[in-house]
């Protein structure tokens, strides 16, 4: 077998290997959604809390739905980076714990609204809307279609930003990626996995996301500055130009180019 069929077969792999990835990632977060879906799916307007919490098998195949995805489309490497990916993994346990199993904010929120916990049901249990509806501000249910309007714009954006940026890297081969999302922001990545957690704190507010949130963040803006630091080590000048003329988080036409 001649080096050029060798190459041939060892880019139609590695295509092959990308494409599987990419149908993985878009099946496990497919899932999560009619995970969602499908416990809501009842003739009742509104799941009472008896009927909506509770439901682990949900909880458990949602969290592992979603870290996997993001474990995919982030490929920890370093111990820093694997820290991230565990702080998420809490997140998204603590998250769907209280959004599918015991709801532990709603015990604390209830007596403190002066209400028993199972008036909390499955809208009631967003609790943005219900404060907006408490406060006569627009219908629970309109509160409601708000508030997941708003997060789920937010996590497709974010696994959008995930996957092309992946794809982008993947593609770079260990060379300095300018093109594409990058064009317009450093780091598409850290900026999706911070709308993510962002969509969620949305969705579906609890007490030890909130706590978890910052941490997240802040993990996020260090290792993309860390980041940063390597590229310029790698890369020296070429870097240094890029870094200039675009911005870390935010896209670069969007005002004047920010240095870090």
């Amino acid at each position: 077998m001649n080096l050029e069929i060798r190459r041939m077969l060892i880019r139609v792999t590695r295509m092959a290997l990308l494409i599987i990835q990419l149908v993985l990632v878009v099946l496990l977060i497919h899932s999560v959604f009619i995970n969602f879906s499908s416990s809501v799916g009842t003739p009742q307007e509104n799941m009472s809390f008896d009927q909506w919490y509770g439901n682990w098998m949900v909880a458990a195949t949602t969290t592992i739905g979603l870290l996997l995805a993001v474990f995919l489309l982030t490929k920890p490497r370093k111990p820093k980076e694997w820290k991230g990916v565990g702080v998420m993994a809490a997140f998204f346990i603590s998250l769907f714990t209280e959004m599918y199993g015991i709801p532990l904010t709603i015990y604390l929120v209830a007596p403190i609204l002066g209400v028993e916990p199972k008036t909390f049901g499955m809208y009631e249990s967003h609790l943005w809307a219900y404060l907006l509806s408490r406060a006569g501000l627009m219908p629970l249910e309109t509160g409601v279609n708000l508030v997941m309007l708003v997060s789920t714009a937010l996590v497709v954006l974010g696994f959008s930003l995930l996957a092309f940026g992946w794809k982008k890297v993947y593609r770079g081969r260990g060379q300095l990626v300018t093109t594409g999302l990058y064009r317009r922001f450093r780091h598409p990545q850290y900026l999706g996995l911070i709308l993510i957690v962002v969509a969620f704190l949305i969705m579906w507010p609890t007490i030890l996301t909130i706590l978890l949130a910052p941490f997240l963040i802040v993990r996020y803006i260090l290792l993309a500055r860390e980041e940063d630091r390597e590229l310029e080590k790698e890369f020296g000048e070429d870097f240094r130009r890029y870094r200039d003329r675009v911005r870390p988080f935010i896209p670069s036409m969007w005002g004047q180019t920010l240095t870090s």
